[in-house]
């Protein structure tokens, strides 16, 4: 049975690749979900929207 698996502490180059790929991984920002604008902005529509009915009835 063959190891597909590479060490990479066994090569000094691919272990410091390794590191910094998973340094880069760890201070990789995460995505901001665009939901949560679009719900304010609904929110803020539907609250002006209502004041503005409750105004000119």
């Amino acid at each position: 049975m063959s190891d597909q698996h590479i060490d990479p502490a066994g090569n000094t180059q691919a272990f410091r690749a390794f590191a910094n790929a998973r340094e880069q991984e760890a201070t990789a920002k995460p995505k901001k979900s665009p939901l949560v604008p679009i719900i304010a902005a609904v929110a803020v529509i539907v609250i002006i929207g209502v004041a503005a009915f409750l105004l000119l009835r």
